[in-house]
């Protein structure tokens, strides 16, 4: 690899921004495509199928051999509130190769007991999530249902165009809490990103199943095309 092109790629993940590297294996001849370029290279079908995968992969397209190497952040997942849900979700996301952060200025919730192994922080939203410099590569779960801790966390993730946004409550709850948002000056159709209820529908009960339903929804938006995402919520998790 030319220092150049080493240089630029260094850059983009330091900067946790995804890059594809494309080498023709025949000729040795390299180059990169930033995720921001995908939409006009002539390889962006099976480049946007391969970042979405997050899997390197040797191809063949056109006659040419080609490996796609994709270097692609690790993926975050910041819960907000240190709650029975979260007890689950917080193993079961680090699992699946998640970075994970709960955050909740309860510190009686937030302690070291009760999530062994985990990144806690004891503080409100407004405190706690700049340092965590939300991107597009995190993923956020409301979970507190207290509108002082929950709403300053969503309008923060609503900010910073993470992958997926999503809160507990029934569509009631949600309704009120949309009216707040509103009222905030967060915008309709970023308002309308909020997966409420959150997680897919599978009848959920249990605060394990729950946090299974809310990691496989995170996970379609994470690995599904736009079009192919689900638009079921999950029921009655809470009122």
């Amino acid at each position: 690899m030319k220092q150049a092109t080493l240089s630029q790629l260094n850059a983009e993940r330091l900067a946790r921004r995804p890059v594809l590297l494309v080498t023709n294996i025949s000729t040795g001849a390299q180059r990169l495509v930033k995720a921001s370029e995908i939409a006009n290279d002539p390889l962006h079908g099976e480049l946007d199928r391969q970042l979405r995968l997050g899997k390197s992969e040797l191809l063949q397209i056109g006659g040419e051999h080609l490996f796609i190497n994709v270097y692609a952040p690790t993926a975050r997942l910041v819960i907000i509130g240190a709650v029975h849900i979260s007890q689950s979700l917080a193993p079961l996301a680090q699992s699946l190769g998640y970075d994970v952060f709960v955050v909740d200025p309860r510190t009686s919730f937030a302690s070291e007991a009760r999530f062994p192994g985990i990144s806690l922080f004891a503080d409100w939203p407004d405190v706690a999530l700049p340092p965590l410099r939300i991107d597009r590569y995190t993923a956020v779960a409301a979970l507190t249902h207290d509108p002082k801790i929950d709403d300053p966390a969503l309008l923060h993730a609503l900010d910073r165009d993470c992958f997926y946004i999503g809160a507990l409550g029934s569509r009631k709850t949600h309704g009120k809490r949309v009216d707040r948002l509103r009222a905030a000056g967060m915008r309709e159709a970023a308002v309308a990103r909020i997966h409420a209820p959150i997680g897919l529908a599978i009848g959920a009960v249990s605060p394990g199943e729950i946090a299974v339903s809310i990691m496989a929804e995170i996970t379609a938006g994470l690995r599904l095309p736009a079009q192919q995402k689900t638009s079921t919520r999950l029921e009655g998790t809470s009122a």
